[in-house]
């Protein structure tokens, strides 16, 4: 379908909210996007800067060029299967909105199950997040439990710059460096918690269009043919008996359980098993 003519529309309806709606939903949806409508009503909201509750109280009233053009940009961009969070900028995270771009993974909400593994730790206990991308897992933990010992460490140098962004403009303190697995220094630490790569190069063309415009360091890494290769390579130089909580594929809980001691698999808000709690053998 063609963009949205702003020149040749004529009319007091030519740009009303509503007509502009309709048109990115359909468009959108064209796409293959899954939930269209709603992913317009929040792309319109967006560039006009209003909340999407609203749209349906401005809908006949006319948008002008300007704001046309900004929506016309982001709805291209979501039709080329551009994650939504990547246009926005930003995504929702527990109570947080971390700031994301194509530096890093956006967060899910199935990530958040390792926060929760995390907020039930003991006061004062040591926590060190490996592949931190965006920050989010760190930075969610420090805001829900400020007693918590947290740091956090990534292998890309781009990536650990955008975690330190989102620390600084939220207003938290989060030691961060740049480093494959553990640090070398790290001690007493009481949960190592993980979303490493587990997708392999073979399986990712199975998956949403999305998840091509991440960065593949994130999404594949040197996952192997079982998609556990990085997730093993962590497993291994974590001494002995310390905590792991890891995020892994739906079907990999049974492999996760085998290398972890005394393993847990926990199920996300789909049912499905996400995340792995056990130690280090």
């Amino acid at each position: 379908m063609a963009a949205i003519d702003i020149q040749s529309q004529e009319g007091p309806s030519a740009r009303t909210v509503s007509a502009v709606l309709d048109d990115a939903a359909e468009r959108i949806a064209a796409a293959g996007v899954e939930n269209a409508r709603a992913d317009a009503e929040v792309l319109v909201a967006d560039a006009m800067g209003v909340d999407t509750a609203n749209l349906s109280v401005d809908s006949a009233g006319e948008i002008d060029a300007d704001v046309a053009a900004a929506i016309e940009e982001r709805v291209a961009r979501r039709v080329d299967r551009e994650p939504m969070a990547y246009i926005l900028g930003r995504a929702p995270f527990r109570n947080l909105e971390i700031a994301v771009d194509t530096r890093v993974l956006w967060p899910r909400r199935e990530t958040e199950l390792l926060v929760e593994v995390g907020a039930k730790l003991p006061e004062g206990a040591r926590v060190h997040e490996v592949g931190t991308g965006s920050g989010a897992i760190a930075l969610a933990l420090i805001s829900e439990r400020p007693d918590l010992r947290v740091t956090a460490s990534d292998l890309s140098p781009e990536a650990v710059e955008a975690a330190r962004e989102n620390a600084e403009r939220l207003g938290l303190d989060l030691d961060v460096s740049v480093g494959v697995g553990l640090p070398d220094d790290l001690e007493g630490v009481d949960l190592v918690i993980a979303n490493l790569p587990y997708v392999t190069d073979s399986t990712i063309f199975e998956r949403s269009p999305e998840i091509q415009r991440e960065p593949r360091i994130a999404v594949t890494g040197d996952c192997g043919e079982d998609g556990l290769g990085v997730i093993r390579g962590l497993i291994a130089e974590t001494p002995s008996g310390w905590q792991l909580a890891m995020e892994h594929d739906t079907h990999h809980g049974p492999a996760m359980r085998e290398m972890l001691r005394d393993a847990t698999t926990l199920q996300d808000y789909e049912g499905d098993e996400r995340v792995t709690v056990g130690f280090a053998p």
